[in-house]
């Protein structure tokens, strides 16, 4: 994982992780990366100073943390404005009018997808699963594909 400190064309400044630099380069190339404050999807990364230790005693390495129990590992979590539960509600109600609305294909969603994209069946809508991988391919085909917005349970 890594963070990124950014900053929008408006100077609003936030932190995001990533699982690395190329997932950073990839969502900010389709707009995925926006601001949380005004939305915007010109984003840079800002300047960030690396972590440096104080004095000039070299120090032994500390030991790697342990692990917490399976059951008591850590989540992401976050506190969400206005504005952030607008979007969470309009993005569950994206996904349950997409799920009532298509047809589940379940695995088999890449190629049923390729079949309506080459003209071999009819088109309609449709959700399934693809690996990273196979998703990947989808779009260098020029098949447009856009995952399903994952959403915790509705107690948080």
């Amino acid at each position: 994982m890594i963070r990124y400190s950014l900053v929008c064309e408006r100077k609003h400044e936030f932190e995001i992780w990533f699982k690395n630099s190329a997932d950073y380069d990839r969502q900010r190339k389709r707009g995925l990366v926006t601001c949380p404050s005004c939305d915007s999807a010109k984003v840079e990364k800002a300047l960030m100073a690396p972590a440096l230790g104080r004095g000039s005693r070299k120090r032994a390495p500390s030991p790697a943390p342990a692990e917490p129990p399976a059951a008591e590992a850590a989540a992401p979590v976050a506190m969400m404005s206005p504005r952030e539960h607008e979007l969470r509600t309009k993005l569950k109600e994206l996904r349950d009018h997409l799920t009532r609305n298509a047809q589940n294909v379940g695995a088999e969603f890449p190629k049923v997808a390729r079949k309506m994209h080459y003209g071999e069946t009819e088109h309609r809508s449709i959700y399934g699963e693809a690996s990273p991988s196979e998703a990947k391919e989808l779009v260098e085909e020029g098949i447009e594909v856009h995952p399903l917005p994952i959403l915790p349970d509705e107690h948080n």
